[in-house]
């Protein structure tokens, strides 16, 4: 089968690989009928996170099913499937607590030996190890580009607003209008709050302004003086969200938001960065971060995209070939594309 592989910093492949076979009782073999490009795979792309050379990449998929072991009972062959990023056992410590984020067995899709050595998505085959709790039957309606993004992009959007308990009439700020970032937007419109949606790209602050935001350009607004301006004088949102997962974003956050307020971390975090902890520490914030809990919302994400509540194929620019990779990683990078979804 063919294959999106890694081979160094700023470049991937078309590759043969071998085609799955199923390995465990509850394993599946997927047919990718689309895949999209990620954030995190410029994270890959980058050399930022460290997989070995060769290795398959991706996360996001939809597609349908060709194969199941004995033990999956929640999906069936030639179901219509969409496929969350990351995998869980359901039975550990954390998954009991419905902690599937942290699951002590938990492999992610593309992300090389240090996430469990799980080949990606991007590509025309894929095992889906844990079925039953991974993979999830797509609503009647709903299209590829939509159902593509409940297994990741939308599902850490969403986890952003559930985790940081955001409710209607509070004041949301999102940092970074990445497909991430706008999902956050759309998510926290969808629970009342009024958001304010930071970026320096035009073509990212307008959908953020389409979907109910109220936008503010990084360098040519004074972010802090409307912040403050929009607050009623809270002195500063009551959730910040850090959709990019920088030091200096982060920083801002912190110092966007009210005293006793919420700052949730969306973007990835690979190494160290400095950050005014004192600032965080006196206005008495609570600052959390990590991967998303993505199997614990796909299924009410799920239903909000097969009700119209969000809707997330604004995102969606670019459709490309899975042959056509190298070639939308480049576009990619360049930010001249919002979303591309790949089909082998």
């Amino acid at each position: 089968m063919r294959a999106v592989t890694f081979q160094g910093p700023g470049e991937v492949r078309i590759e043969e690989r071998p085609a799955p076979e199923l390995l465990a009782p509850d394993d599946a073999v997927v047919r990718i009928d689309a895949t999209g490009v990620c954030g995190s795979d410029l994270h890959i792309y980058h050399g930022r996170l460290k997989i070995e050379p060769g290795f398959t990449i991706g996360h996001e998929y939809v597609g349908t099913v060709l194969e199941t072991g004995d033990a999956v009972t929640r999906v069936q062959v030639g179901d219509r499937v969409a496929g969350c990023f990351q995998t869980a056992c359901g039975i550990c410590f954390h998954c009991m607590r419905g902690e599937y984020h942290r699951c002590v067995e938990s492999r992610t899709f593309g992300l090389g030996a240090t996430m469990g050595s799980l080949q990606g998505a991007q590509a025309e085959l894929a095992l889906v190890p844990h079925a039953n709790l991974v993979l999830r039957r797509v609503p009647d309606g709903v299209s590829d580009d939509v159902a593509l993004f409940a297994g990741d992009v939308l599902g850490t959007g969403y986890h952003g607003v559930a985790a940081s308990e955001l409710v209607a009439g509070e004041v949301a700020a999102v940092l970074g209008l990445g497909p991430v970032g706008l999902c956050a937007v759309q998510a926290a419109v969808l629970a009342g709050a009024r958001v304010l949606a930071i970026d320096s790209v035009e073509q990212r602050l307008a959908v953020a302004e389409s979907f109910g935001a109220t936008p503010l350009h990084l360098t040519e607004d004074d972010v802090a003086a409307e912040v403050r301006r929009l607050t009623d004088g809270r002195g500063g949102v009551d959730v910040s969200i850090d959709a990019v997962g920088h030091p200096e974003v982060l920083d801002m956050a912190i110092r966007l938001t009210r005293a006793c307020g919420r700052v949730q971390c969306l973007g990835i975090y690979a190494e160290r960065g400095e950050i005014h902890l004192g600032l965080a520490w006196l206005k008495s914030l609570t600052v959390r971060g990590g991967q998303a809990n993505v199997i614990a919302h796909v299924d009410p994400v799920l239903d909000m995209l097969a009700a119209g509540q969000l809707d997330p194929s604004p995102l969606v620019t670019h459709h490309m070939a899975l042959d056509d990779a190298p070639q939308a990683y480049e576009l990619f990078d360049r930010r001249e594309a919002l979303k591309i979804v790949l089909t082998p």
